[in-house]
């Protein structure tokens, strides 16, 4: 009766994540960073980043800074932003999305977003 140890009773926890959430394989603590949304204190290895690429000016004003512009073929600068989300915001801003319990064991990179090359646009053809 009270000879039988609890262990043999306990049963293993469930784990929701393979590397439960974070990065930090090996490591005992890793410093915090701030959301860049809500400025929560999140673990570097858990927050969501994401590296952002945009023109300096809106595109409807390229077109006029290019022909006012003395250099020819003059190649805008761009604008190179790291942002680091809490996984709350990250959800909420659908940086990154929820997936079923199978879906979360596929750990192959999601397919990249490829825009069309501009000279492959489709020729419109008027039979008259």
């Amino acid at each position: 009766s009270s000879g039988q140890g609890a262990s043999e009773f306990l049963q293993k926890m469930t784990k929701k994540r393979r590397n439960n959430g974070r990065s930090k394989h090996g490591r005992g603590h890793v410093k915090p960073i701030r959301c860049d949304n809500c400025h929560r204190c999140t673990p570097k290895d858990k927050a969501i980043k994401r590296f952002h690429v945009r023109n300096i000016v809106d595109s409807s004003s390229i077109r006029d800074i290019m022909e006012a512009s003395a250099i020819p073929d003059y190649q805008l600068p761009k604008l190179y932003v790291k942002q680091q989300y809490c996984v709350s915001c990250a959800i909420h801003a659908h940086v990154v999305r929820v997936r079923s319990h199978e879906g979360r064991k596929n750990r192959a990179p999601p397919v990249r977003f490829r825009r069309r090359p501009t000279d492959d646009k489709k020729k419109t053809t008027s039979s008259t």
